[in-house]
């Protein structure tokens, strides 16, 4: 089976008291999902509701509406989100931050921002309370939109790619208009999952009931979990032995974006851990271990192949990324052209050590795999912004790698010696790893960086040798001198 659109998976977060439970309330209560299960009977920290729209009406002329389903993270608190995150697991595809009218933006609002930006997911604002009397919408709705500003939020309105609502939980004015820019935004991501996948998937909640034993909600991510499936979670293993809708309805299987309460496991899990293989951990990984290379190589370059969906987009493309070449070259174009990432460019990407950034096209399947096995990063687009802020991000790790250190060998300084008129040899003990004539020197005393220097001589008893290695006495001749003292640490080390 192959992919298939999914329903978008929604978290709301906000200050306290800003609405954000009443607006998932008034969500689940007039969703036509909801009504068909005869309404909620229980509380797994997820829900989906049913959207009528006029899509159907528009793209086949006919006189009928379009369903579309939302999952909605019903979990409270930054500190879960903040727990999933912080696991490698970016649950949501997408989160609305809920601003008050009448407060607008608070200490809880930024941190919110903060988790959104940092798990990088789409963005929708929603100004909620619009309904308070006393209140001057257009003074208050421009007043909020200056804060998001400052806190380097992209308005559609001014360019960007945020949208922002003004709505009311209570009433449910402007609530409607909410789910369809859910649905339009899920739709630019093209939103996949493929049911025929294992399932892979984040537990959301888990707790111990003393009737059924641990049980857990998960948000299957991708794939299908069927009843009976052996899965491990975590560290924990367990037999499937019942599953549950958001409703409390007996189900035998859940696919992409479904929430399911899950019965079997023989322990409870964390909050965020793990079912199967997320792409995000995956990609994670990927990531990691590109740093890694780069960390390892000398080279202060970029390697990329650009594949975009037209030539305009290509040059605009390599446009931008001109920036980071202003003042030397630090990103390489090893190919360019048109047309979806095929083998050819993996390949490619692989025997150079590239990565490759698509711009409004797809990726092969048989790319994608060899991508993974020859753990060649893959990143598509298709807003130049996110692409650029992307290469920008590698550009600094790669940049940065030439600060990182590596300490070669340590000796304390257990006596001082004279040597002429105005110099001192460090008699010192190695107690790590090798020191040697040409590597870097430094002196700390009690953590404190006293200062760097360099070997003029080192002797091991009365003979001159060019290193020393751990567990042998020697002495040090430093050039420039330095006014170091017994007990301090004298460190070898080198910049990778």
């Amino acid at each position: 089976m192959a992919e298939q659109t999914r329903p978008p998976i929604v978290t709301i977060l906000g200050h306290v008291d800003h609405g954000k439970t009443t607006l998932l309330d008034f969500i689940r209560k007039s969703s036509v999902a909801t009504k068909e299960h005869g309404g909620i009977t229980q509380h797994i920290g997820a829900y989906q509701i049913e959207v009528q729209s006029e899509k159907g009406k528009v793209q086949s002329g006919l006189n009928t509406q379009h369903s579309s389903l939302i999952t909605f993270i019903d979990t409270p608190g930054h500190a879960a989100f903040e727990k999933m995150r912080s696991r490698g697991a970016n649950v949501a595809d997408i989160a609305i931050l809920v601003v008050a009218a009448d407060d607008g933006i608070m200490p809880q609002t930024i941190e919110a921002i903060k988790h959104i930006q940092e798990a990088k997911v789409s963005m929708i604002v929603a100004v909620n309370k619009i309904d308070l009397s006393g209140i001057d919408q257009n003074i208050q709705l421009a007043k909020i939109k200056k804060q998001l500003s400052d806190q380097k939020i992209n308005l559609e309105e001014y360019g960007g790619d945020v949208p922002l609502l003004p709505l009311s939980a209570k009433t449910g004015e402007g609530v409607d208009k909410l789910l369809e820019m859910i649905l339009l935004v899920s739709e630019m991501h093209e939103l996949k999952g493929d049911p025929a996948l294992p399932p892979a998937g984040v537990i959301i909640e888990a707790m111990l009931d003393k009737f059924k034993g641990p049980i857990a909600t998960i948000l299957i991510r991708n794939g299908t979990l069927k009843k009976g499936d052996q899965i491990e979670v975590g560290e924990i293993k367990s037999k499937v032995r019942g599953m549950f809708d958001f409703s409390g309805k007996p189900v035998d299987s859940a696919g992409p974006s479904t929430p399911v309460e899950v019965l079997g496991l023989e322990a409870v899990p964390v909050v965020g851990a793990v079912l199967g293989e997320l792409a995000e951990v995956k990609e994670a990984e990927v990531i990691q271990s590109l740093v890694e290379k780069l960390q390892q190589g000398d080279t202060k370059t970029l390697k990329v192949i650009i594949k975009a969906d037209k030539q305009g987009s290509l040059e605009a493309i390599q446009t931008s990324l001109e920036k980071f070449n202003a003042e030397r070259k630090v990103v390489d174009y090893i190919s360019t052209g048109t047309g979806d990432i095929g083998e050819e460019n993996i390949k490619l990407a692989a025997s150079v050590g590239a990565i490759v950034i698509g711009f409004n096209v797809k990726v092969a399947s048989n790319a994608q795999k060899m991508a993974e096995n020859e753990h060649v990063l893959i990143r598509t687009y298709n807003i130049i912004y996110e692409l650029l802020e992307d290469v920008e991000e590698v550009v600094n790790t790669l940049l940065e790698v030439g600060q990182l250190e590596e300490v070669l060998g340590k000796a304390n300084i257990i006596a001082e010696f004279p040597h002429g008129k105005t110099e001192k040899i460090a008699g010192c003990r190695m107690t790590e790893g090798t020191i040697a004539k040409g590597q870097k020197i430094r002196i700390v005393r009690e953590g404190v960086l006293i200062g760097e220097t360099k070997l003029k001589f080192l002797k091991k008893v009365k003979e001159e040798v060019n290193k020393v290695e751990k567990g042998n006495d020697c002495g040090m001749l430093f050039d420039p001198p330095m006014d170091f003292q017994i007990g301090d640490t004298v460190e070898s080390f080198r910049v990778i």
